[in-house]
């Protein structure tokens, strides 16, 4: 219950735990670095994959599969990624109860499985441009584990396209990094910022990584989701050529996209506070719980009766959930859907059927309301939408709150050392630069926004002149 839960500003990791478990998200599994998501966390995946599934067959991809298993050779075909990747490889050496003649890769990414398909697949200019997307799962062997943030088996999507000009990838790539930012803000009600990565932060083996980045509600940010322009690199290494429109072969010009499991992490820490969740109407499994109170049996019957017509009211248009469990008091009720984030609770008791009205209570702001119930249906619609759109501006505003434009290192030292946020400063380009603040701060360049000041300062690190405006951060 919320009283048993840790507050956030004693113990942010603590709290954030406690949360996913008490509220029945995602438990420990019997391996190492894996979870198990319990119905409660998966129906919050399931509202994430369907809308993100739904926009991303809007913008012409088509859903496949490929193998969970790839052959160790095909990730030695491109350097820069085995050597990005090696370290959180798991690898199959037996299988049948026989050593196997090669090892088997349990995927990291697709990158290179799917180039192999695509070499045989795409055979001219008619052939492109090819845009697949697939939902699997991925394993990278992960030290640190942490439910939905860093597991070892984790839950994604991945794109990997493929076009006959530079442009149309490039084009490619910013288009599917804007699905992923709007899908956060309208969907998550998470505000985010845009913009590519440092070469240092970049995916092994693309030529850019572009990436959108919130901020969570301890000052640290979440990478959640990239969008990779990948140039020519892989269609080189796996040989996906095609014959141009003027009868010349040429190489592919490639992408791939992605977002994770991860993402309910992110939506936990964005907007939870001390009770518990509070989840954004449009991805909560249920929006609206409606808890009965009847102390006698009549009473009880005749609130039944009243829930049945509301829910039959309501079902077509809302996530809706009666809570009629009578081992519990309506008290233990409130409770527990409070730490689960529901967005609005509903009481009916026999006054209110008396009175023909109900009794609203917002997760988000726990301000309380009767509502008549002539015209309940649209002052539900309109309260949770009222919700979603809190919770983005509370969002946002946080972050503003938090966003810090520096142009002294010492003051950027001691920020980091007591209260973390977003940095803003300007950097020269130098990796030495980059690497001196993870060092000094353990803060990183999270991302170099599009957005870029008119002029630019000094670099922060060397006070060389400025390249670029760019956000560092501490970040899970």
């Amino acid at each position: 219950m919320p009283e048993d839960i840790i507050r956030q500003s004693e113990d942010f990791p603590g709290w954030y735990q406690s949360v996913v478990q008490k509220a029945e998200l995602a438990d420990y599994s019997g391996v190492k670095g894996c979870m198990v998501i319990r119905p409660y966390g998966y129906a919050i995946w399931e509202n994430i994959q369907r809308d993100m599934d739904r926009r991303i067959k809007e913008t012409g991809h088509e859903n496949v599969y490929f193998p969970l298993l790839i052959p160790e050779r095909y990730l030695h075909k491109e350097a820069e990624h085995v050597e990005g990747f090696a370290p959180e490889c798991a690898v199959v050496t037996h299988g049948g109860g026989q050593k196997l003649e090669e090892p088997l890769i349990i995927r990291p990414t697709s990158e290179t499985i799917i180039n192999v398909t695509l070499a045989k697949w795409i055979q001219s200019y008619r052939d492109l441009p090819m845009l697949i997307n697939q939902w699997a799962n991925i394993v990278r062997w992960e030290m640190r584990p942490r439910l939905f943030l860093r597991t070892t088996e984790f839950l994604w999507q991945e794109g990997h396209t493929a076009h006959e000009t530079k442009g149309e990838a490039e084009e490619e790539t910013l288009k599917m990094l804007e699905v992923y930012r709007s899908f956060a803000e309208e969907m998550m009600a998470m505000p985010t910022v845009t913009g590519i990565k440092s070469e240092g932060e970049k995916f092994a083996g693309a030529v850019a990584t572009y990436c959108f980045e919130p901020l969570m509600r301890d000052g640290r940010a979440c990478q959640t989701g990239t969008s990779h322009f990948l140039g020519q690199n892989f269609a080189k290494a796996f040989g996906v050529q095609f014959q141009s429109r003027e009868g010349a072969l040429e190489y592919a010009w490639q992408t791939s996209w992605g977002v994770s499991s991860r993402l309910v992490g992110a939506l936990i820490m964005t907007h939870g506070d001390d009770h518990g969740l509070i989840l954004p109407p449009k991805l909560a499994p249920f929006q609206v719980v409606i808890v009965p109170i009847g102390k006698t049996a009549a009473q009880q019957e005749t609130v039944a009766a009243e829930v049945g017509k509301i829910r039959e009211e309501l079902g077509a248009d809302v996530r809706l959930k009666v809570d009629d469990r009578d081992q519990y008091t309506p008290g233990w009720k409130f409770n527990d859907w409070e730490l689960r984030g529901v967005p609005l609770r509903m009481e009916v008791g026999p006054r209110d059927v008396e009175k023909k009205q109900v009794v609203l209570v917002r997760r988000d702001t726990g301000e309380k309301e009767f509502v008549s119930r002539d015209g309940l249906k649209r002052a539900v619609v309109d309260r949770l939408d009222d919700v979603q759109k809190a919770l983005l501006a509370r969002a946002l505003e946080f972050r503003e709150d938090n966003t810090h434009e520096l142009e002294d290192y010492g003051k950027m030292k001691q920020l980091f050392e007591q209260t973390p946020g977003f940095v803003r400063a300007f950097w020269c380009g130098d990796a030495a630069c980059e690497e001196k603040v993870k060092a000094d701060t353990k803060a990183t360049i999270r991302v170099i926004p599009f957005d870029q000041p008119a002029s630019l300062g000094r670099c922060i690190a060397c006070d060389k002149p400025g390249q670029f405006q760019v956000l560092f951060a501490k970040a899970y």
